[in-house]
């Protein structure tokens, strides 16, 4: 068995307790990556919903890239950061994943979200625990089925991606269809 740890380097955010802000507007301005930046960078969409959280500081934090892989020790959850958030900063709640050529990163964030080996693994190490968080520690710590191929894995990745996009889509269009129709009806009700 390989470990995570084996196949990644690991950055964490950026502790938010120890920025210091700045109300000086020459200093750099920053948003804050949050829970929702990461649903929109998983089905590639704008994350309207964003918390929009902003902090000037001179500080040096940890700022994420297109293409970084992140994971949240909230929600457990793993993405590919988009453009659209490009220079935000993240905090404590976040890893950053730096992969080498050994694993794909689209393939990488498909295990850790899908793969029933290692939800057990996270379930195990959140037993009897109140606060559901995951830690440093835990996700190191991983152990990864065999790995397939780099062109399978990036195979998997790219369909895995893809796949989400079209539900997040399908989801748009649904929810659209019934503002249409309460529209409608209401429309109906006042002729």
């Amino acid at each position: 068995m390989i470990r995570l740890e084996d196949l990644v380097e690991f950055v964490s955010g950026s502790p938010q307790f120890r920025i210091k802000e700045s109300s000086d507007i020459t200093a750099p301005l920053y948003n804050y990556y949050g829970q929702s930046d990461l649903e929109a960078d998983l089905v590639g969409m704008d994350s309207n919903g964003s918390d929009g959280k902003q902090v000037r500081t001179f500080d040096k934090v940890n700022t994420l890239y297109p293409d970084d892989v992140v994971f949240s020790l909230i929600s457990g959850k793993s993405s590919i950061v988009s453009v659209n958030h490009k220079g935000y900063l993240y905090t404590q709640n976040y890893v950053k994943l730096v992969v080498g050529n050994k694993i794909d990163s689209k393939y990488l964030a498909f295990l850790l979200n899908e793969d029933q080996s290692i939800k057990k693994q996270f379930q195990m190490g959140l037993q009897g625990s109140q606060v559901l968080k995951y830690t440093l520690k835990q996700v190191k710590e991983l152990e990864l089925p065999d790995l397939p191929t780099i062109d399978k894995q990036r195979m998997i990745g790219d369909l895995y991606f893809y796949q989400l996009r079209l539900e997040a889509l399908k989801k748009r269009a649904a929810n659209f269809e019934i503002i249409v129709l309460i529209k409608k009806l209401k429309e109906a009700i006042h002729k």
